[in-house]
């Protein structure tokens, strides 16, 4: 009677998930964002209010410290105000408000502007459908 021996599937199966299990992480790239779902409720932080970066659609730039809300600032300067926020409070969330018709690129820009600043993860902030 013949047998089918099935070692060499069972070590071709483990090499290709060796293959796959290190060249998965490569494949991975881009800025981590933990984007809310739209029918989930609200996450309440009553620690600390979140520091929140709005861009227009013309690409103008603001930020929600103090007075002078209405001031656009350039990306040099909202870098060295997150990192000071940052430096004294690592735990303080950072949020982006982005018109819907902001380039793609530039809430990119943004975003990876705000992780270098030491921000651990951005927020999206979207509306409720």
């Amino acid at each position: 009677m013949a047998e089918i021996n099935v070692v060499p599937y069972i070590d071709v199966m483990l090499v290709l998930l060796i293959i796959f299990m290190v060249t998965a992480p490569m494949l991975m790239q881009g800025v981590k964002v933990d984007l809310p779902v739209a029918d989930a409720d609200p996450v309440e932080n009553k620690d600390s209010e979140p520091v929140i970066v709005s861009i227009k659609s013309n690409g103008q730039l603001f930020l929600n410290l103090g007075s002078g809300q209405e001031q656009s600032l350039s990306l040099a300067t909202i870098k060295q105000r997150v990192a000071v926020i940052m430096r004294r409070n690592p735990a303080k969330p950072v949020m982006v408000w982005g018109d819907r018709a902001v380039p793609y690129g530039d809430v990119v820009t943004l975003m990876t502007t705000l992780q270098e600043a030491g921000a651990p993860s951005v927020g999206l902030v979207t509306e409720t459908p």
